[in-house]
Formats: C-alpha cells, sequence, structure tokens
C-alpha cells in the first residue's frame, strides 16, 4: 500500500466540494485518494498498479489493494474514497481557461482564470492546488447557468 504526502494536493474540503459539484475522477495510476471512514481519513494513498488497481466493474470502479498486509482493506468502491487532485490535474480541468498562477510576496498563490462570458478572475489561496480548486468550482458553475 502507498501511502504519500498531500504536498501539492486540493485539500480535502475542496475535494468534497469538487466532488459534490459533479467533478467526475477516473482513477489512473499516480491519483491520490482517502478513504471515506473516519479511522482512515488522515490517510493518503496512491494509486499504483503494484499496490492499489483500480478494477472497473459494470456495478462501478472497484480500488483493490494488492498484497497488502499492514492493512485489513482489500478493496474500496470509487463512491468510498475522495480524489484529490495534485496542481497539474486541476489546470487540465481548467483547460483553456486558465491565465496565470502566480505567487504573492505574502506566500499565497493567485491562480488566474477566463470563465466563459465573464472578465478575467483570480483565486487566491495559500496553497497552489487550492486556488486551482477554487477556480475549477467557480468553472463547473459557471458551467451549470
Amino acid at each position: 500500500m502507498t501511502t504519500s504526502s498531500t504536498a501539492g494536493l486540493l485539500a480535502l474540503d475542496r475535494a468534497e466540494m469538487l466532488r459534490a459539484a459533479g467533478v467526475r475522477w477516473t482513477p489512473a495510476s499516480g491519483d491520490r485518494f482517502v478513504i471515506r471512514q473516519p479511522a482512515m481519513a488522515d490517510e493518503v494513498f496512491t494509486i499504483s498498479e503494484m499496490t492499489i488497481e483500480a478494477h472497473d466493474y459494470p456495478t462501478g470502479t472497484v480500488l483493490g489493494f494488492n498484497g497488502t498486509t499492514e492493512w485489513a482493506v482489500d478493496s474500496v468502491t470509487q463512491e468510498d474514497a475522495v480524489w484529490l487532485p495534485r496542481e497539474d490535474q486541476l489546470r487540465e480541468l481548467l483547460g483553456g481557461t486558465f491565465r496565470s498562477l502566480a505567487r504573492s510576496l505574502d506566500g499565497r498563490f493567485q491562480v488566474v482564470v477566463e470563465l466563459p462570458g465573464q472578465p478575467e478572475r483570480s483565486f487566491v489561496a495559500d496553497r497552489a492546488a487550492d486556488a486551482y480548486g477554487d477556480a475549477v468550482l467557480a468553472l463547473v458553475s459557471a458551467a451549470r447557468v
């Protein structure tokens, strides 16, 4: 089982908001996620063909834990996992709306996007991934209008 740090990942609260807003995740090698169980909420897992694989079934995707002896988990449904997208994945979700990422003198990050039919908007957060996440949330909201 592969666990990793959260550096460069979206904060869990924003990841939950993206999920609630309808952003879909197709699990792939290198993706990170948490399991929606209080006892495991602090553990970040990484999909890797050697330890955690995404298995697609007609009933949905199951994340299988291969050869893991330190955890009493064989698999978890995708619905029980929350994807923590990386900065590059969030930037990809923004597509052509993305304009720039900058770091201010106070160390905060600013993502500038141009949403359809709107002037440029900026999103500021302590972590770049969170600024990207806020911009993706705004894009999803703008697409619903």
